[in-house]
């Protein structure tokens, strides 16, 4: 462990990538820890553009963060400081010569920013790729500590991240609803939820919401093994049934539906549902409906458990910077938060283990996994 460092001052904290319901309460926990501590503490806008766009922002894109000013924030969804999925300072999108993006390293750069505002340590908040950006700054001697967010779960290194409680909660929520309208139709209900290249959401959500077949990436699908699954449901006189899709499923022998590649961001996925929908509605014959709930998943206010959850790991962070700590990730290994070297943590992705209890019991229960 590293030996505690009191020459703390002024700190910083970020939220990156896609939002989650409790981000707010981080800042809010970090914020109040920070300021028991007598440190400043400051939120930069919009991931790093805050610092590597400051001119564009009134306040220099650095908000001083007081109690007043995170005073009710716990159960809002969003995050006050602004979020993006587009300034990657490892490959930031900037305009070419010929009018094309092009991406370039600016996390020199960003260090310099840091360094130059005189920030001593820095609270990163997001998924696999912003804590990947975290690794890449805390090598480049940055002082950096990782919290885990993202409501797919995807993040190697802790138990769970928050923001995914929230989205299965509302999952589910959706598909109770479904199930009446699709049985007063004797329809068939597809329904894609978030999910790119881990299935966490769609399968916790589907057994959850007694669906009828759960499509995940872990697990290529045969269009035929659902459509027979509706048949035997018809069969049996359930005329009516329930899908889940992941929108990073895919087809066996197939591909992942990507609707485009943009420079400075992750591919973006979408279309899966409406595939599915489309080869289930030719194949059985029944009319089937799509419903997509995208970005309905990020948002609203956090359930109890997310809200714990977050401000435990925003409080962790500062903990960590307090006692030394440089370069980790705070993790959740219950009952406690622990912490984990940012290497390890981005080391790989956390996906659906095949042979996990989850997936066994949707086996019992029936449920199709288009295997």
């Amino acid at each position: 462990m590293n030996q505690p460092d009191h020459k703390i001052h002024k700190i910083a904290i970020c939220t990156g990538g896609g939002d989650a319901p409790g981000l707010n309460a981080v800042i809010r926990a970090a914020t109040l820890a920070a300021l028991q501590r007598g440190w400043e503490i400051y939120g930069i806008r919009d991931g790093y553009n805050g610092l590597l766009l400051y001119e564009e922002y009134l306040d220099g894109g650095l908000l001083r963060l007081t109690r007043d000013g995170v005073r009710g924030i716990t159960h809002l969804g969003g995050t006050i400081l602004g979020t993006t999925n587009r300034s990657n300072p490892l490959r930031y999108p900037i305009q070419g010569e010929k009018g094309q993006l092009v991406e370039v390293d600016r996390s020199d750069e960003l260090v310099r920013l840091f360094r130059l505002h005189g920030l001593d340590a820095l609270i990163a908040v997001g998924g696999d790729g912003s804590m990947e950006i975290a690794s890449a700054l805390a090598q480049k001697g940055l002082w950096v500590v990782g919290v885990p967010k993202t409501i797919d779960n995807d993040l190697d290194g802790t138990d769970v991240t928050f923001g995914f409680d929230t989205a299965v909660s509302f999952a589910t929520e959706c598909l109770d609803r479904l199930h009446s309208t699709a049985a007063s139709h004797r329809r068939v209900i597809v329904v894609e939820v978030m999910g790119r290249y881990a299935g966490w959401i769609a399968m916790e959500s589907g057994v959850a919401g007694s669906a009828d077949a759960i499509l995940i990436p872990e697990i290529p699908y045969d269009i035929e093994r659902v459509a027979e699954k509706v048949r035997e449901r018809d069969r049996s006189g359930r005329s009516f049934s329930l899908v889940v899709v992941a929108e990073g499923a895919c087809p066996r022998g197939g591909q992942r539906s990507v609707v485009s590649r943009e420079a400075g961001r992750a591919e973006r996925l979408g279309g899966i549902g409406e595939k599915v929908a489309a080869e289930l509605q030719t194949l059985t014959g029944k009319e089937t409906r799509l419903v997509v709930l995208g970005h309905l998943l990020r948002g609203g206010s956090p359930t109890s458990n997310d809200r714990l959850l977050a401000q435990r790991f925003g409080a962790a962070a500062v903990r960590a910077i307090a006692e030394g700590r440089r370069g980790v990730m705070v993790s959740l290994d219950p009952p406690l938060v622990r912490y984990v070297p940012l290497e390890q943590a981005t080391s790989r992705m956390k996906t659906v283990p095949l042979d996990c209890d989850t997936i066994l019991t949707a086996r019992d229960l029936g449920i199709c996994l288009g295997d």
